[in-house]
């Protein structure tokens, strides 16, 4: 017997099609497809999640991002103007999606357990990024008229989640992390910690 998808849990990473802001001397393409990389790799090694990989943007760039990914994981195209509710759309029958920002190459995956866990209660549940915007957005489903409305992305600020939610409980806010988009994220780096192998390669080699 088929699940309904009222127990199932998708991850999905999701990527711009173009390269945005990179260190010195690095390409900028090379780098966004490092960091999408590793943030799948993160993502791909949590247990009871079903992964995928999403491109905002031109369609020509999902082949280069499913070229990252494990065979058979899905890999689309989403509208760059709302790509977490595209994204969560595309995902399939669940309960709830969390969509993940690509630029978190180091994200522990324990936070995107919190956030699943928080989705029990919340219509929303967000792991703030320092620099005020999303690193990561989870979306109970269905999805509530008042997300829909607003479709938030990662760089909706996190006051204007506030200032919206109908009820108290509505948006939850889990542990805060960085997303690497300037040079001064990359301090934040952990070179002792495992993972992040693409971006930390791309670092070492101008």
């Amino acid at each position: 017997m088929e699940s309904d998808g009222s127990d199932r849990r998708v991850v999905v990473v999701v990527v711009p099609a173009a390269g945005t802001w990179a260190p010195p001397g690095r390409n900028p393409d090379a780098w966004r497809l490092a960091m999408a990389e590793d943030t799948y790799e993160v993502i791909a090694a949590l247990d009871r999640v079903d992964v995928a990989a999403a491109v905002a943007g031109d369609e020509n760039a999902v082949t280069e991002v499913r070229a990252l990914t494990w065979p058979g994981t899905p890999t689309y195209a989403v509208d760059p103007d709302r790509p977490v509710l595209h994204a969560v759309e595309l995902a399939g029958p669940a309960a709830a999606v969390v969509a993940v920002s690509h630029d978190v190459p180091d994200l522990p995956g324990l936070l995107i357990g919190k956030l699943f866990r928080a989705l029990s209660n919340a219509d929303v549940a967000v792991t703030p990024a320092e620099d005020g915007t999303l690193a990561a957005v989870g979306v109970k489903l269905p999805v509530a008229d008042w997300v829909v409305e607003l479709a938030p992305t990662f760089d909706t600020p996190l006051e204007l989640l506030e200032a919206r939610k109908p009820r108290r409980h509505a948006v939850a806010i889990g542990p805060g992390w960085h997303r690497l988009r300037s040079n001064a994220d990359l301090a934040r780096l952990d070179p002792g910690l495992e993972g992040w192998d693409a971006t930390r390669s791309l670092l070492r080699h101008a």
